[in-house]
């Protein structure tokens, strides 16, 4: 693919660069260490099924559902068209 004034192969090498970085950051919003047995927000019993699914849960499904639709909205989500414009960011 032609860039102009860009070597080849540098529109794929900053796709890239930027689906490792949304990963990364993924991965750091990922619970670590030991399981609560009781949410931090509510003080619901988390049910020990869930503990057992993901190590280090903080929050029971539905304070979660919460955190994670916040969430969405600060980020926008993922674009999904491939657009050239979300993909030069």
């Amino acid at each position: 693919m032609a860039g102009g004034w860009t070597r080849d192969g540098a529109v794929q090498d900053q796709i890239d660069a930027s689906i490792d970085d949304t990963v990364k950051k993924a991965r750091s919003l990922l619970p670590s260490g030991p399981s609560l047995t009781h949410c931090e927000e509510c003080g619901t019993a988390i049910p020990e099924a869930r503990q057992k699914a993901v190590p280090g849960v903080r929050l029971c499904v539905a304070c979660q559902s919460v955190v994670d639709e916040e969430q969405k909205k600060v980020t926008g989500g993922i674009n999904r068209r491939a657009s050239k414009d979300s993909q030069l960011r």
